[in-house]
């Protein structure tokens, strides 16, 4: 049959479908159209404001991303409607007078001018293609659009035809498209860049601009002529595009986070799109940095950075590796979630702790000069010692012997059970049992784990519980205490004020560095009121690397991670209750210098007892008074062992003169919890937390 005939008959075909519609009802109902399921679109997974971070081809290989109308330009959605199917929201799948329009303009030019076929005719080829060119082809595609258009509204109808339209290769539909030709989604395309999409999909790959880019340049202005024969655009405007230069390649689809993409999509295989935590700008400017900052390392060496809300518990940034292609630097491998030594960085936990106990304040002395401890001999990074130092001094110089006498007096164990109630879980090598080595990085730490222990200092001493990058993860009000409020306040206070790493401009972070033994591992972890960033660099398979250390290697990348991040940083958490700043001249006698235990881990002393407050018990409930307005009556306490003469400290700030017996009065300040520490004259402490009422 010739093609003058075919036009005939199919516009003669239209008046008969259209009159037999209440036997096309029963053939409906019989041989429903072919309607795809989510199945066959992409997986995506997209960061917290719903932006594609990552995409994953469908399983026909082909790329084929969901549409969205309210998503999609509308001027473009205008533009394709006025070329495609002028009548598109008037019609009911099939559209008459196209098809009587197409017959004529056939008998009078002797050729084919126009199909007249709908976008729901379209739609309905898309979603059952043919392979010939036949009336009998044609008539079923005219059937499957009047089912399709008792199914479907227009907007619907119009985004499964924007889903799987073809733009060249195995893109499908304009948001792959408008991704893998302009960069963009579809919202945002301009005049030129949407002419250009509606007229691929006539001859997508006759017209593919990255192989025939003048046929592609050739149809998008066919497309804005007509528009402005139609009065769509104005002539100018035609002008204008018409200049605009095509797209010569076809850009790959955005992959940020694969290593995060890879596992939300491996856990959750069940849904086609998976939304995170994350903020894709800074995923993508934390990658970058991550990639620009291996290659000028060298050869090997791979960067891991994790960025978190410490309020939240939201990871907003996840960087596993410096690319996940780099072969040489085994970027598979997620390195956020690998153990590996923290060198120095778990350091402010063991200040902390200390503090806390009561044991120092940042102007005690303590010792830098060489010490054994049963045979551990620590030495600092350099080689050197200070001699006496301020606590303050010891913490920002990050050195090892002072570290190590705190711990040893805060007890290691006691150092991982508060890693432990901050939901870290540390590996110890073979399982043994905690040493003195921990503080120096004798453990694995995960940089996940290390993060999530930081936010315990901008959260006032309680740790968030970290996500796994889906919405939805517990607050930070749902973590636990891990130190007390004046305890974590010293120690940002004091990191606040270490100096930036060469080159880096100072910022309203806090930060720490560590480097791992033998130089395998630099690290450095900063924060500001709100957020924690993370820095590893290394090889992923632990070997050796000369001059890799936290401050010369890792801090810059940290520094320059804040800035390029694009958060607005916050100030640190303002002092709580009880935590003040006290000159050296003004510290208690007791604690003026740290005075270490005699050898060894702490033991009880040979001649007393260990320090022990008796009354009142820990968690009590007392009433003196304060909250009734009755007269207020003092706090007794109550002590047993330890050696007169014994200081008294009320949330970390020193009370009144020593007390030379075991029972003393404290005078409570207000209603609410007090944190009470006795100190006697070994060094010893014991703490209690008591609401007072």
């Amino acid at each position: 049959m010739t093609r003058k005939p075919v036009i005939v008959a199919l516009a003669l075909a239209v008046v008969v479908m259209l009159a037999a519609m209440p036997g096309l009802a029963v053939l409906d109902e019989a041989y429903p159209p072919p309607l795809p399921e989510a199945s066959t679109h992409s997986v995506e997974v997209v960061d917290r404001n719903g932006d594609l971070l990552r995409a994953f081809a469908a399983s026909d290989g082909r790329w084929r991303l969901p549409v969205q109308l309210a998503k999609v330009d509308p001027e473009f959605v205008r533009m394709l409607v006025a070329y495609e199917d002028r009548r598109f929201w008037q019609h009911g799948g099939v559209d008459p007078l196209a098809m009587m329009r197409a017959a004529w303009q056939m008998l009078r030019h002797g050729r084919i001018v126009s199909g007249g076929s709908t976008i729901t005719m379209q739609l309905a080829r898309l979603l059952e293609p043919r392979s010939e060119r036949s009336l009998r082809a044609k008539l079923r595609q005219m059937a499957r659009a009047l089912q399709i258009e008792r199914r479907l509204d227009k907007r619907q109808i119009l985004e499964l035809y924007l889903t799987h339209a073809p733009y060249g290769g195995n893109i499908e539909g304009v948001r792959a498209a408008s991704l893998a030709w302009f960069g963009k989604e579809p919202q945002s395309l301009g005049l030129a860049q949407g002419a250009l999409l509606v007229a691929l999909p006539q001859s997508p790959e006759r017209r593919r601009p990255d192989r025939y880019r003048e046929r592609a340049k050739s149809a998008r202005d066919q497309v804005l002529a007509r528009m402005a024969d139609g009065g769509f655009i104005a002539p100018g405007e035609v002008a204008r595009a018409s200049g605009a230069p095509v797209p010569d390649r076809r850009l790959a689809l955005p992959a940020f986070a694969p290593h995060l993409a890879q596992r939300v999509r491996r856990l959750r295989s069940q849904l086609q799109s998976h939304q995170v935590t994350l903020s894709r700008p800074a995923q993508q400017a934390l990658e970058l940095l991550a990639s620009e900052s291996a290659r000028q390392l060298g050869p090997g060496l791979s960067v891991a950075m994790m960025l978190v809300d410490a309020h939240t518990g939201e990871v907003l940034a996840e960087v596993g590796s410096a690319g996940l292609l780099e072969a040489r630097r085994a970027g598979w491998i997620d390195m956020t979630g690998v153990p590996r030594s923290p060198g120095s960085a778990l350091k402010p936990f063991i200040y902390a702790l200390a503090l806390e106990d009561g044991l120092v304040l940042p102007e005690t002395l303590i010792e830098d000069r060489p010490a054994s401890f049963d045979g551990y001999r620590p030495r600092n990074f350099d080689l050197t010692y200070q001699g006496d130092v301020s606590v303050r001094q010891a913490l920002q110089l990050s050195l090892n012997v002072p570290a190590v006498r705190l711990l040893q007096a805060t007890v290691p164990s006691r150092l991982l059970g508060r890693l432990h109630r901050s939901g870290v879980a540390p590996v110890l090598v073979d399982n043994k049992a905690p040493g003195l080595a921990i503080g120096l990085g004798g453990v694995g730490v995960t940089l996940k784990d290390l993060v999530q222990a930081y936010t315990v200092f901008a959260n006032n001493g309680r740790s968030a519980t970290l996500g796994d990058g889906v919405t939805g993860v517990p607050s930070a009000a749902g973590g636990r205490a891990m130190f007390s409020p004046v305890a974590t306040w010293h120690v940002a206070d004091i990191l606040s004020g270490v100096t930036p790493p060469p080159g880096s401009a100072r910022l309203p972070i806090a930060y720490k560095t560590g480097t791992s033994y033998g130089n395998r591992d630099a690290w450095s972890v900063g924060f500001d009121g709100r957020y924690v960033l993370g820095v590893w660099v290394g090889r992923a398979d632990g070997a050796p690397v000369p001059d890799l250390n936290g401050i010369t290697v890792a801090a810059p990348i940290l520094f320059d991670g804040f800035v390029r991040s694009g958060l607005k940083l916050e100030t640190l958490p303002p002092a709580p209750a009880g935590a003040v700043r006290i000159d050296a001249a003004d510290l208690p006698v007791a604690l003026r210098r740290f005075t270490a235990p005699d050898t060894g881990l702490p033991q009880v002393g040979a001649y007393e007892a260990a320090l022990n407050i008796v009354y009142p018990p820990d968690g009590a409930h007392i009433d003196l008074g304060l909250a009734s307005g009755q007269a207020v009556q003092p706090l007794v306490l109550k002590l047993q062992g330890g050696r007169a003469p014994f200081r008294l400290l009320a949330n970390g700030v020193p009370v009144g003169e020593p007390l030379r017996s075991r029972s003393g009065l404290w005078q409570a300040g207000g209603v609410g919890f007090s944190r009470l520490s006795v100190i006697d004259a070994r060094g010893r402490s014991a703490s209690i937390n008591v609401f007072l009422e």
